[in-house]
């Protein structure tokens, strides 16, 4: 298909800039097979290019396009692209309850509980940072599963 290559074309094209590449994904988003996608990929590059404000407006279009029912993939991404920028733009709350809403998807693997652990670091909450990054963590390990989940659920109890 056109689009997925020129789109994969400019993705990979290493001799512009981040500043170019939202110009040119400007001119190309709007010949998506879908207007959700070329939104979602102009969202992207925007975010790349650290233009946060727009790329959230960006997301935002996206998922109100039905990016969920056209590529439940690619809206995983979006999750945790969109999540990423309301962190970066300061509004901790927001990314917070995305990112606890976002499905566990294979697309993203642990990228959610990353994201989640950085926000949560961000807005102060370490111990809970702590506790979603051992939690995320332990499938992964041989041995010691059982002892680091509970050292992880200790970090959020309540004192007395």
């Amino acid at each position: 298909m056109s689009w997925e290559r020129d789109l994969a074309a400019l993705w990979d094209d290493e001799s512009i800039d981040d500043l170019e590449r939202v110009e040119r994904m400007a001119v190309l988003a709007p010949t998506a097979p879908h207007p959700a996608l070329g939104l979602f990929e102009l969202a992207s590059a925007h975010d790349g290019a650290g233009l946060e404000p727009q790329a959230a407006a960006l997301y935002e279009e996206a998922a109100a396009a039905g990016l969920a029912e056209i590529d439940p993939d690619l809206d995983a991404h979006r999750q945790i692209q969109h999540a990423s920028t309301l962190r970066n733009l300061g509004r901790l709350e927001e990314a917070l309850a995305m990112l606890r809403d976002a499905p566990d998807h294979p697309e993203v693997g642990a990228a959610r509980d990353a994201f989640l652990a950085l926000t949560l670091h961000d807005a102060g909450r370490h111990d809970e940072a702590l506790r979603v990054t051992i939690e995320a963590l332990v499938p992964t390990l041989p041995m010691y599963r059982r002892a680091l989940t509970d050292y992880a659920a200790m970090l959020t109890e309540e004192r007395a």
